[in-house]
């Protein structure tokens, strides 16, 4: 009874929904804050990573490529923050989350959360239709390759060039190949392809990594059935002196030359000719390999960190968003040791 009265007495007041809300807002900022409920803690990996990323990615240069793009404040609802967006978008590229799951996620993680910033007592985390329209915003206007090259310069500025060796190599990004859909067809934008004795399905991400810092400086995008050769010029940038590849390239010199005449091809040659095996030619391969070996380090990060394994999306334009935006953050955390000493405490 006591407890009614009181209610009735703010009630009257005209304060119980100002009540309510300092009350939510008050434990939604201790709980994200820790502050009282929980004893002091290790740090976890995840907040470690987002709190690197944070000091590391240049997010004021990479909202300028997005901004002429991004709608403006009229007469309705503002736009959410083009920064904060941004956030959320590079959240769901290292966690591998679509847009509903990144959305439940920024609900269950306070490590996210903070990370974005948002605070659940004054506002709630933007839906994933939001985040749908802000993908499709960035398809529409092929702001993955803009963002890719602009992550380029901006650590050419840092201090990490561009040198005169490339190394050339290709993956395959599986789609499904199933016709259990609406349609009754596969995606007519990705192939099959042979590989060995396996066959996949898919698109191919064809990309040129500088032989010595293993970033990826250009990139391509087809159907797994285009071969290997076919954009090595788009991949070199016209300055090398020595060009790396696997067999796949072997005996293009044409075509290297075509963009970097001064270039010195180094791609692996075959070892076994009529039954018989070249041991020189096998060393000389293997001493290539070495170098050739940094381009996996690009792949790995976006294959096997980012989940970059399987396409999510219908088409080669969306998929290609997704691989040169995961591209451009495979760069950062690669250069992540050189650009953490650059950060003033």
């Amino acid at each position: 009874m006591k407890i009614r009265a009181m209610l009735i007495k703010v009630h009257r007041c005209g304060g119980l929904n100002r009540y309510l809300h300092m009350k939510q807002q008050t434990l939604a900022m201790a709980a994200d804050q820790d502050s009282g409920f929980e004893q002091p803690r290790k740090p976890t990996r995840r907040e470690e990573f987002l709190q690197a990323m944070d000091a590391i990615v240049p997010w004021a240069a990479l909202c300028q490529v997005i901004e002429p793009h991004y709608p403006k404040a009229g007469n309705g609802r503002p736009p959410i923050g083009l920064q904060r967006m941004l956030r959320i978008h590079f959240i769901q590229h290292w966690f591998n989350l679509a847009d509903l799951a990144c959305e439940e996620a920024l609900y269950d993680s306070a490590s996210l959360r903070r990370f974005v910033g948002i605070d659940l007592g004054c506002e709630p985390v933007p839906d994933a239709t939001t985040m749908l329209r802000f993908r499709r915003l960035l398809n529409a206007n092929k702001l993955g390759e803009a963002l890719f090259a602009r992550v380029g310069k901006e650590l050419q500025a840092r201090g990490i060039k561009v040198n005169t060796g490339t190394i050339v190599d290709a993956t395959i990004i599986a789609a499904p190949s199933s016709t259990k859909n609406t349609d009754k067809a596969r995606d007519p934008e990705m192939h099959q392809t042979r590989k060995g004795q396996q066959w996949y399905f898919g698109m191919k991400l064809h990309i040129g990594v500088d032989s010595q810092s293993g970033l990826a400086h250009s990139a391509v995008v087809t159907a797994a059935n285009v071969h290997d050769k076919h954009p090595l010029p788009d991949l070199l940038h016209g300055n090398e002196q020595r060009v790396y590849g696997d067999s796949a390239y072997a005996g293009q010199k044409a075509l290297i030359w075509g963009k970097a005449p001064q270039a010195k091809d180094f791609t692996n040659q075959r070892t076994r000719r009529c039954g018989v095996v070249d041991e020189t030619q096998r060393s000389k391969n293997r001493n290539k390999s070495r170098i050739r070996a940094r381009v996996e380090h690009v792949f790995g990060v976006v294959k096997r960190l980012w989940g970059f394994g399987k396409v999510r999306y219908r088409g080669l334009q969306k998929n290609a968003t997704r691989a040169f935006t995961a591209l451009a953050l495979a760069n950062i955390y690669l250069a992540r040791g050189r650009l953490l000493g650059q950060v003033r405490p």
